[in-house]
C-alpha cells in the first residue's frame, strides 16, 4: 500500500468516523433536525417569493418565512393538541364514572347479534361480558393513568420541548437562508455524475413536498369530515375522534375506516338503523372516496409511487420511526426505486 493510498483511506475512515459522532450527538434533537428540514423544504417556494419582495434581503425573507410556518402551521397544531389533551381526559374522566359505558354498549351489541354468532362469541369466550366489563374497566383505568402520566411527563419534559422547538426554528431560519449554497456543497461531495445527482435531489425534495402536504391535506380533510359526522350523529367527543380518524388516516385504504366501521355497527346492532346507515354511506362516499381521489392525485401522481408501495412504506416508516415514518417509509421507498431504476439504465458512473 503506497502512501497516498494509505493516507486517503485514513481520511475515509476519520470523515466516517466524525460523520458517526455528529450523528449520535444529533440524536436527542432527531424530531427538530427532520422536521427543520422538512418545513424548510416545504416553505421554500414562499422563502423564494419574499425574496424578490425584499429585493434580495435574505435574512428579512426567512424571518418572514419563519413567520409564516408559525402562524399557518405550528399554532394551529398546538391549539388542535390542548384541545385534544382537554377532551380526551373528559372521555376517560367519563368512562372512569360510569357515565359512559363500554360493557353496556357491548351487551347491546351481543344481543343483536344472530344466534349463530352468539355460538361462535360462546366459543372463544367473548361472550361474557362481566369479565369483558371488569376488562374494559381496566383498561379504561389504565388509559386514564396513561393519559395522566403523559401529561405530567409533557409538563416535566417542558423545557427539553422548548429546546427542541427552539431548535428546530433556528435551523429552519438557516437553512432557508442559506439552503441554496448548502445543497450546492452536498451535490459537488456527493461521487456521482451531474445529471444523476440533480435527478436525486429533485426526487428527494418531490417526495418529501408530496408525501407531507399531500398526506396531511388528506389527513385532515377526512378526520374534518369523520369529526362532522360524528357530531351531527351526536357521538360524544367528536373532535377526539375527528383527531384520531386523522392520524389514522396517514394510513393509505383503510384509516379512518378503523373508527367509524365500529361504531357504524354498533349503530345497526343496537336499532339505530338510519344512524348506522347514514354513518357507513357517509364513510364510503364521502370520506373514502377523499382517499381515493386526493391521496393519489396529491402523493402517488408526484411521487409516481404505486399505492401498494406507499402503503407498505407507510406502515413500515411508522412502525420504525414512529409518526415521522409516514415521511421517512415513502422517500426511502422513492430513492430505492431511483437509485435502481439509475443503476439499471446508466453507464458507468463518473463524477460529475
Amino acid at each position: 500500500m503506497n502512501s497516498a493510498d494509505f493516507h486517503h483511506k485514513t481520511f475515509v475512515f476519520l470523515l466516517l468516523l466524525v460523520s458517526a459522532g455528529l450523528i449520535i450527538i444529533l440524536l436527542p434533537f432527531y424530531g427538530a433536525v427532520f422536521w427543520g428540514v422538512i418545513l424548510s423544504i416545504l416553505f421554500t417556494p414562499l422563502y423564494r417569493r419574499l425574496l424578490v419582495t425584499t429585493r434580495n434581503r435574505k435574512n428579512l425573507a426567512a424571518l418572514g418565512t419563519l413567520s409564516a410556518c408559525i402562524i399557518i402551521v405550528i399554532v394551529p397544531v398546538i391549539i388542535i393538541a390542548s384541545s385534544l389533551v382537554h377532551e380526551g381526559t373528559m372521555l376517560f374522566q367519563k368512562i372512569k364514572t360510569g357515565q359512559i359505558n363500554p360493557a353496556l354498549y357491548t351487551q347491546q351489541i351481543l344481543d343483536a347479534t344472530p344466534a349463530p354468532v352468539h355460538r361462535i362469541l360462546e366459543r372463544v369466550g367473548l361472550s361474557d361480558v362481566q369479565s369483558f366489563q371488569e376488562k374494559l374497566s381496566q383498561l379504561a383505568m389504565e388509559g386514564s393513568q396513561l393519559l395522566a402520566t403523559k401529561a405530567l411527563s409533557i409538563g416535566q419534559n417542558t423545557f427539553q420541548f422548548v429546546v427542541g422547538f427552539a431548535v428546530m426554528l433556528y435551523l429552519m431560519f438557516f437553512l432557508l437562508r442559506d439552503g441554496s449554497s448548502l445543497s450546492i456543497r452536498v451535490k459537488q461531495a456527493i461521487p456521482l455524475s451531474a445529471e444523476h445527482k440533480r435527478h436525486l435531489f429533485n426526487k428527494f425534495t418531490t417526495v418529501i413536498r408530496a408525501t407531507v402536504k399531500g398526506n396531511i391535506l388528506v389527513a385532515i380533510t377526512q378526520g374534518a369530515l369523520g369529526g362532522l359526522i360524528f357530531w351531527i350523529l351526536g357521538i360524544q367527543a367528536a373532535l377526539l375522534w375527528a383527531v384520531i380518524m386523522a392520524f389514522l388516516s396517514l394510513l393509505p385504504a383503510v384509516g379512518a375506516s378503523l373508527i367509524w366501521a365500529p361504531v357504524a355497527v354498533y349503530f345497526l346492532a343496537t336499532g339505530a338503523i338510519w344512524q348506522g346507515v347514514i354513518l357507513i354511506a357517509f364513510g364510503v362516499f364521502v370520506i373514502g372516496l377523499v382517499d381515493n381521489i386526493l391521496r393519489p392525485i396529491l402523493v402517488g401522481k408526484d411521487t409516481k409511487l404505486p399505492d401498494y408501495v406507499v402503503l407498505i412504506s407507510t406502515l413500515g416508516g411508522m412502525a420504525v420511526f414512529g409518526l415521522n415514518g409516514f415521511v421517512i417509509g415513502p422517500l426511502i421507498a422513492a430513492l430505492f426505486i431511483t437509485m435502481w431504476d439509475i443503476f439499471s439504465t446508466a453507464r458507468p458512473l463518473d463524477r460529475g
